[in-house]
């Protein structure tokens, strides 16, 4: 492959895959080079290696599919290549409202429908509202499962109350239990299955080399954030914030700090409106990339390379610019790294070196 001054990779080449997904959410691996991919409208799709897009599958449970809600992130299981397990979640119609919630299921070995299809999580309470379904699973290395759950935007109060799962990180079993060591178990008034709170909108999540959960969240005119989530620590929304109302004003105090929360890491001010989230662990674009961390901007259609020393963003540089809205991207057992762009013919890219 080519390289240019400094063992920096040239930009790779944006090749499809596939399109003509109606708003495309989640993408993740399966055999024989195939791709699992979700529509927001309540679909889900295997692509085949060679580009061609199968029927729905069969088997998704009702999904409320308007405003930001709808069939959203799906991953497979570490064991899948044994036990054919995949986990997805999405807004789930309910009393009182919707919410998002968990489900695991089974995909069937002619690839045509979800098996044994069981709700594992269901968000609590259900709200009135087609925003902030937060909704990003990532299995850790023992099995155990975080979820990110959204705040609801018209409920962003709770956020900061440990008796709900609004604007909160879970860690769960592969049964949707609270996992046991969460920092809130035992503890009057607490959720159990809370991992971090005070958090807004969170749709991006990875697990990190660094052996840590890394996360991004959506803040809300500016402060969009990248956080390493801690047990029992508070994230700080709608408290503290680097943005402003919509139109413009102070959220809250206006303040961007406060004794008992936590600061994010990285913060961005215009918001980029962050999706989707993910590691380069291969060295398939060159040394330079390797260890870099990879997020979408939807607001203005480009995929970020962020370069980390000492822990903190040294760097980043805009990618595919113009390609669209990136909803998701994940690194593919091959090593390149695939994009998905959120639009009413959402395409699957790889990115070639």
């Amino acid at each position: 492959m080519q390289l240019v001054a400094g063992g920096a990779a040239a930009e790779p080449r944006a090749q499809t895959v596939a399109s003509g997904f109606p708003h495309p959410w989640a993408v993740a691996f399966i055999e024989g080079g195939r791709f699992l991919v979700t529509e927001r409208g309540g679909r889900m799709r295997v692509v085949e290696a060679d580009g061609r897009v199968g029927p729905a599958i069969a088997g998704v449970p009702p999904v409320v599919a308007r405003g930001q809600g709808g069939l959203l992130d799906v991953v497979t299981d570490s064991g899948y290549a044994s036990n054919r397990t995949v986990f997805f979640c999405f807004s789930e119609p309910g009393e009182g409202g919707n919410s998002t919630a968990m489900a695991r299921a089974r995909l069937s070995a002619d690839r045509t429908r979800l098996e044994q299809v069981k709700v594992i999580f269901s968000q609590r309470p259900k709200v009135e509202s087609t925003a902030h379904f937060g909704c990003r699973i990532v299995e850790t290395p023992e099995g155990l499962l975080f979820l990110t759950l959204g705040e609801r935007f018209s409920r962003k109060e709770d956020a900061q109350r440990l008796d709900n799962d609004l604007g909160k990180i879970v860690r769960l079993t592969k049964d949707g239990a609270p996992a046991p060591g969460n920092p809130f178990v035992g503890r009057a008034g607490a959720a159990p299955e809370i991992w971090s709170y005070g958090h807004r909108n969170v749709q991006g999540a990875t697990w990190g080399p660094d052996g840590r959960l890394w996360t991004h969240e959506h803040g809300p005119q500016g402060g969009d954030e990248i956080n390493l989530p801690q047990p029992g620590r508070n994230y700080g929304w709608p408290v503290i914030t680097y943005g402003e109302n919509y139109g413009g004003g102070p959220i809250g105090e206006g303040i961007t700090a406060k004794a008992g929360m936590e600061q994010p890491l990285h913060y961005w001010v215009p918001s980029i409106a962050p999706s989707g989230m993910a590691f380069l662990t291969s060295d398939r674009y060159g040394p330079a990339w390797k260890g870099n961390l990879f997020i979408g901007s939807l607001k203005f259609g480009y995929l970020d390379r962020i370069e980390l020393a000492g822990g903190k963003v040294a760097r980043e540089e805009k990618l595919l610019e113009g390609v669209g809205r990136v909803r998701d991207v994940r690194q593919g057992p091959d090593g390149l790294l695939y994009v998905l762009t959120d639009e009413e013919n959402g395409k699957l890219l790889r990115l070639q070196p």
